[in-house]
């Protein structure tokens, strides 16, 4: 599309100003932690929610809500007080290619975390610098894996020093970090900015953001997440991530 930059910013504004409101939640994985009131509820919720988010949405929130089932419906009380033969209630939960072992591991491994530092949050912020967190992402992939784990697992966490767009990872920071009245984030953490926050960048806003213009970068890779969260901080410094609703909904729900 052939717009300026003006046109395109005023563009996304209405489409951002249409998504984010809290009807939005119902039918999206976000739907999951906002079931929760604890913050370290919501922590653990998300983070699985969002690691199951890829492939149909409405199988996605089903087998999320499954889980949460499965651990009673207090996460954050089971990932730190479960026993060894309570992972057993994981031996048939399957969602994709995210087995069994996956979420025992994940279970493990977030009560490793929460164990050895002072938040889940201090794993991001530790690391990020104050343009990115990218980098506070690499150091949770390292610290989420410093334990023994099925090699197979690490694939459901992306990591962006392999080039990848961490789509999943971002998803979340976005639920835990922006704060704005509409409802919809949770903007439960304070030692991270929304100005350094990472788009979401899937195939559906990916295909958007390169009929604005917004990337030229042929692949979802990270080269492709820099050039979007580039042009995206151009539009706003302090939020550039509210546009997540805006690509998203354009490319879902409207076949932008």
């Amino acid at each position: 599309m052939d717009l300026s930059h003006y046109e395109i910013k005023a563009f996304l504004e209405e489409k951002t100003e249409r998504y984010n409101r809290p009807d939005f939640i119902h039918g999206d994985p976000i739907s999951i932690p906002h079931a929760y009131s604890q913050k370290e509820d919501i922590e653990v919720a998300g983070f699985f929610a969002a690691t199951l988010s890829w492939g149909k949405r409405e199988t996605i929130v089903s087998n999320a809500r499954r889980l949460m089932q499965l651990m009673g419906n207090s996460p954050y009380d089971f990932v730190m007080s479960h026993r060894t033969d309570d992972l057993k209630r994981m031996d048939h939960f399957v969602h994709r290619t995210f087995q069994p072992a996956d979420a025992k591991y994940f279970i493990r491994g977030l009560r490793h975390l929460y164990q050895q530092h002072v938040s889940l949050e201090e794993v991001f912020s530790s690391a990020a610098t104050a343009e990115s967190v990218i980098p506070g992402i690499i150091h949770f992939h390292q610290t989420f894996f410093s334990i023994s784990h099925p090699l197979r697992t690490c694939k459901h966490v992306s990591n962006p020093a392999k080039g990848s767009p961490a789509k999943r990872i971002n998803m979340f920071l976005r639920w835990m970090v922006r704060k704005d009245k509409c409802g919809v984030d949770f903007g439960l953490w304070d030692s991270l900015s929304p100005s350094q926050l990472s788009c979401p960048l899937d195939l559906h806003s990916g295909n958007v953001a390169r009929k604005l213009g917004l990337i030229t970068v042929r692949q979802n890779n990270l080269k492709a997440l820099q050039e979007l969260d580039t042009n995206l901080r151009k539009m706003d410094p302090h939020d550039p991530v509210k546009y997540d609703f805006a690509l998203f909904g354009l490319g879902i729900f409207e076949k932008f």
